[in-house]
């Protein structure tokens, strides 16, 4: 088991409903009003394939997930799996990461709010930089009121969903011809559709902070998991059934419209607008807790560490989080940050199944084979990715862990 955190704890707040609601609002977010123009355009007619791939690795790296949270029910996921079961430098390397794909994350999010609110370019960055700064502030005030703003924004966001379904399953089929696919393109989609199932590692890395964690965390990471992929694949079939959704970068709104219903484009705006604050809040809660982690194992500033004496969450992360993320949304693109970020989870997840793979048969709840498929996967789909971004993140994780092994190695040398 790995030694109690130093410094003070978080206080335990968040029940299984709240946990779920959590990694649904991480998943469930601005990925399903935007990931599947780009997928669809590099899977073609194999689009459903692509999504089942993505389920696929997606299930594995869950039930990893799980498995090590039921042992190591604290604060930082992968990094802190990492670092008990393969060594300090893996944790470091999951944890950073995290940080650095989920910071991605945060810009896309955000800056898909923005999308949605205003076709105008320098007005869609000002409000993508508002929205950050005002969940940031709600996440300060304590993570009960993060739930409960996240149960809100899951809510809207799955009845406007369910609308939309309706809208595309009962209008008349539109029949259009999908461009050929080929398995690298496949691959490609199962990469970016990834992104948007990505989110359930929120729930882990808020372990200090769920009741009974051993037994909440599996079950809220297999419970939002679940629910996320039956609706992926309810609006995958509604869209290929209704159109082209690689025609457009909107597919649900150009979906609705096609049929009929232009109505309902100002509730999928609305719906898009809606997911993508919850997913940033939930983002933005879950990088707060792993920097917390690597903080206080000295992986970064210890400044970092701080916990908030009233508001009980890791005040001094959140606040430089928010300052980092401004400062993308300002002056980076949606595509870039998407990119960046899809490789920086995708490593996350392969040491998360690594990790998993070394526990012993009392810890196990799944067979080592889940934690294999899951490992191979993560690393076929990151290298699938635009080259561009997977190039750049990696030289990010390297620099970092250069920083650090000179940094370390001069705090060894001190010490002799």
């Amino acid at each position: 088991m790995t030694a109690p955190p130093a410094g003070p704890g978080l206080a335990r707040r968040l029940g299984l409903s709240d946990a779920v609601l959590i990694g649904l609002g991480s998943m469930v977010g601005a990925g399903v009003f935007a990931v599947w123009a780009p997928a669809a355009q590099a899977a073609g007619s194999g689009l459903l394939l692509g999504l089942v791939l993505a389920a696929i690795v997606a299930y594995c790296n869950a039930a990893s997930s799980a498995q090590l949270a039921a042992v190591y029910p604290v604060s930082g996921g992968t990094y802190v799996y990492g670092r008990e079961r393969l060594g300090e430098w893996w944790g470091f390397a999951a944890g950073w990461c995290f940080v650095i794909g989920k910071t991605a994350s945060c810009a896309a999010m955000a800056l898909t709010f923005g999308t949605y609110v205003t076709d105008i370019n320098w007005l869609r960055r000002l409000i993508a930089l508002a929205a950050v700064l005002a969940l940031a502030a709600v996440n300060y005030r304590g993570v009960t009121r993060t739930a409960r703003l996240t149960r809100i924004l899951v809510t809207c966001t799955l009845v406007v969903l369910a609308l939309v379904l309706v809208v595309l399953f009962t209008g008349t089929p539109q029949h259009h011809e999908m461009t050929s696919t080929s398995p690298y393109g496949v691959l490609q989609s199962a990469g970016l559709l990834f992104f948007a199932f990505a989110g359930y590692a929120r729930i882990a890395t808020m372990g200090e902070e769920v009741r009974e964690p051993a037994k909440t965390i599996p079950r809220a990471i297999t419970v939002a998991l679940v629910i996320a992929i039956g609706i992926y694949l309810a609006v995958a079939l509604a869209l290929l059934r209704t159109g082209d959704p690689a025609s457009t970068t909107a597919p649900l709104a150009a979906a609705v419209d096609g049929v009929g219903a232009v109505w309902a484009v100002p509730v999928v705006r609305i719906g898009a607008a809606l997911a993508s604050l919850g997913a940033l809040l939930a983002l933005i809660a879950g990088i707060g807790r792993t920097t917390l982690a690597m903080a206080r194992n000295r992986d970064l500033p210890t400044w970092l560490a701080a916990v908030h004496p009233r508001y009980q969450v890791p005040h001094h992360a959140e606040l430089a989080l928010a300052a980092v993320v401004g400062i993308l949304v300002l002056t980076t693109d949606l595509r870039g940050v998407i990119g960046f970020s899809s490789f920086g989870v995708l490593l996350y997840y392969a040491i998360a199944n690594a990790s998993a793979f070394t526990q012993p048969a009392d810890q196990r709840r799944w067979p080592r084979a889940v934690n294999v498929i899951g490992l191979t996967g993560c690393v076929v789909l990151a290298v699938t990715l635009p080259w561009t971004s997977a190039v750049v993140a990696a030289a990010v994780l390297a620099a970092a862990l250069l920083v650090r092994r000179f940094t370390t190695g001069r705090a060894g040398s001190a010490r002799s």
